[in-house]
């Protein structure tokens, strides 16, 4: 009798979209502390591009022989539980899977992950909202504690990308700090990034007291911020040089099971906005990459195998 498998996205010699492959794996059963997920959805995030395009590869983040998985996100039910696990099977879950260097990612049919990595989803939250905030909501929350609360008389902070995934969390959680909030978005955006309560222009002029820049604009969005100041960006070791006296920082996004509950929960009471554009098949997922890379989305494409 042949062994049960299940499906994931991969990529083997890493050369963009084209190069994701749909491929059978062996179901594997969680040891102690281990869940396994049957997944729901998987959300599509820019890194995914990256490691599809070969980009971390390059930088050597990527070690794996034969293939390297796609995915970070996900939301889904438990459906076997190791020894010492207090999770339920049936309980909705959603987690992440950080680092790069994997054989099988969130694009997937199932996963096993340890318990402690993924936390409960609440009943007023569908899941393919929810797999939208453990990686985009935590890098918000962590991007919001690199800035720290808004130091008196220097409280301006721009958001590039606000009406984005991340961008959105950072409005509203920096708000929350004593930020004044401005973002910087396409002006179709704008109805929706004043919504968050924050200000809004489609073209920033310089003198910030802080940029987040969750666009990428880099060196771009650097020159906005005023002498002193302070940027944060997202790609750690790709930030652009420090000069004036700016201090420049990267998050690092680190997995944080007490405060993805709080993320989850806020997103649920509509506190936090749950951005997806679309959900699709395993098969789609190169088709999701190709309209990801096009930008100016509102939300993510998520994958539901």
């Amino acid at each position: 009798m042949s062994a049960a498998t299940f499906r994931t996205a991969v990529v083997r010699v890493p050369n963009g979209p084209d190069s994701i492959e749909i491929i059978d794996v062996p179901v594997a059963e969680p040891g102690p502390g281990q869940i396994r997920v049957a997944i729901a959805a998987a959300t599509v995030n820019p890194t995914d591009l990256g490691v599809a395009a070969g980009f971390f590869h390059a930088i050597g983040l990527v070690q794996q022989p034969e293939h390297t998985g796609l995915g970070w996100e996900f939301a889904g039910v438990v459906d076997a539980a190791g020894p010492g696990v207090d999770l339920a099977v049936g309980t909705r879950v959603a987690g992440l899977v950080a680092g790069f260097d994997r054989d099988y990612g969130t694009y997937a049919e199932q996963i096993v992950v340890a318990a402690a990595d993924v936390a409960p989803v609440p009943g007023g939250l569908d899941l393919l909202a929810a797999t939208t905030v453990p990686l985009n909501g935590l890098a918000a929350a962590q991007v919001v504690d690199l800035l720290g609360d808004a130091p008196a008389g220097a409280g301006r902070l721009l958001v590039t990308g606000a009406a984005g995934a991340v961008g959105a969390n950072v409005t509203v959680l920096a708000r929350e700090c004593g930020w004044q909030v401005t973002g910087l978005a396409r002006a179709g955006d704008e109805e929706f990034v004043r919504g968050l309560g924050a200000d809004f222009t489609a073209h920033a002029e310089p003198e910030w007291d802080a940029v987040v820049d969750p666009a990428q604009l880099n060196d771009q969005a650097l020159k906005l911020v005023r002498d002193g100041g302070a940027y944060v960006g997202l790609r750690p070791g790709l930030e652009p040089p420090t000069e004036r006296g700016i201090s420049v920082t990267s998050v690092v996004t680190a997995f944080d099971r007490t405060r993805l509950a709080d993320l989850l929960t806020r997103t649920a009471a509509g506190e936090l906005p749950a951005r997806v554009y679309a959900g699709v098949s395993l098969d789609q997922a190169a088709d999701a990459h190709r309209a990801t890379a096009k930008g100016g989305l509102r939300g993510r494409y998520i994958i539901c195998p």
